[in-house]
């Protein structure tokens, strides 16, 4: 098979560390704070905008806070599990590799004595009406691992009693979240707007917050943890004084970040441009009949981590993601370790459609490729 005129501009389609915004430039970041205190007047100015322009963008209700903490979307997850859990029984959902890592750490390190565990395999959702409002209820919006989302939020009760602790690092910033549904959602810079890496976000309503200040869990907390001094919550995590030292370079990466995707018209215009990536991939699917999408329901397929199996043995999938790479043309593009074999293509905001659209061309050629 002859090669694809077309090549993607970038070969960046990897699910995390994820691709930079389109002209990028490393030297335009704003790095007044390199080498000063990250408590120092600017250093706080700076920490203030990422948390300020986050919730401004994202669209986030007033009387809701959002933090920077230490440890990427995980440790964002932990500090909210450790810190709020305990106080009512859980309902745990997973259906892919990072939901059942909340379960491991449910059941198996916090030992919770009331949990109710519902899972699927990859490529489905479990059956979300199965969840007790009364309960607090632990989720991912969007299956990094399998590309498969929540279709919607209509399972979550508006008067719910339990809080909903949803990990959305790979939906905030492409899909449109309804806030109002979740108590706390946690995101990394790292996913959809491309930043980098070791950061986190925890974003907190305020009944989540009545959490914090009512209920003090029967483990003891590591510092990293902590959002409350003398029953009250830390306000300054919320308007830039982290808990630890973060990165000054990451955080002027981030707040490039930010003016790029508030550039795009926010939220709508991001989850447009990702729509219109995985649209790319839709067309390519249907026109060959040796693909498939992992997601068994198309009302739950992912617009960023698109999950897809292909009608070869994995050790010839493994191939083919190699020859992509050897030919500069897609870096990074395997399916997750534990997934099944197949490709993972970040269709994140920060990916250009156009791009996609030449890639799945090259798919088609190593296939044949492969094949032959």
């Amino acid at each position: 098979m002859q090669k694809p005129a077309a090549r993607p501009r970038s070969p960046h389609f990897s699910s995390g560390p994820c691709a930079k915004r389109p002209g990028y430039d490393v030297s335009q970041l704003d790095l007044r704070a390199l080498g000063r205190s990250h408590r120092s007047a600017l250093g706080k100015e700076l920490l203030g905008k990422a948390c300020s322009e986050t919730a401004r963008i994202l669209g986030l209700p007033a009387d809701y806070r959002v933090g920077i903490v230490p440890a990427s979307d995980t440790g964002a997850v932990e500090m909210a599990l450790w810190s709020l859990l305990g106080a009512r029984g859980v309902d745990v959902l997973a259906w892919e590799t990072f939901g059942l890592t909340w379960v491991n750490d449910i059941v198996n390190q916090l030992r919770l004595p009331d949990v109710r565990v519902f899972k699927a395999p990859y490529g489905e959702l479990p059956d979300l009406s199965q969840v007790d409002a009364a309960r607090d209820i632990v989720f991912t919006w969007n299956g990094t691992t399998s590309g498969v989302r929540v279709p919607h939020a209509d399972w979550i009760a508006d008067d719910r009693q339990g809080l909903t602790i949803c990990d959305a690092t790979s939906a905030a910033f492409s899909m449109d979240l309804p806030w109002h549904k979740l108590d706390v959602a946690t995101f990394s810079w790292q996913k959809a707007l491309g930043g980098e890496g070791a950061h986190g976000m925890l974003v907190l309503s305020p009944r989540a917050v009545q959490r914090l200040e009512s209920y003090a869990p029967p483990w003891p907390l590591p510092k990293i943890f902590r959002m409350t001094s003398a029953g009250k919550l830390m306000e300054g995590i919320f308007v830039g004084d982290t808990i630890n030292t973060p990165s000054m370079l990451c955080v002027a990466d981030y707040l490039d970040a930010l003016a790029w995707a508030d550039s795009q018209g926010g939220v709508p215009g991001l989850a447009a441009r990702s729509q219109a990536s995985l649209k790319a991939v839709e067309d390519f699917v249907a026109t060959h009949d040796w693909m498939h999408f992992l997601a068994q329901d198309e009302a739950t397929r992912s617009c960023t981590s698109v999950c897809l199996t292909l009608d070869l043995p994995a050790e010839q999938v493994r191939r083919l993601a190699q020859l992509l790479e050897a030919e500069g043309v897609a870096y990074d593009i395997g399916a997750y370790k534990d997934a099944p074999p197949g490709l993972r293509i970040w269709c994140g905001a920060t990916v250009e459609p156009d791009d996609v659209r030449a890639l799945m061309a090259w798919i088609g050629w190593a296939y044949g490729h492969i094949k032959s």
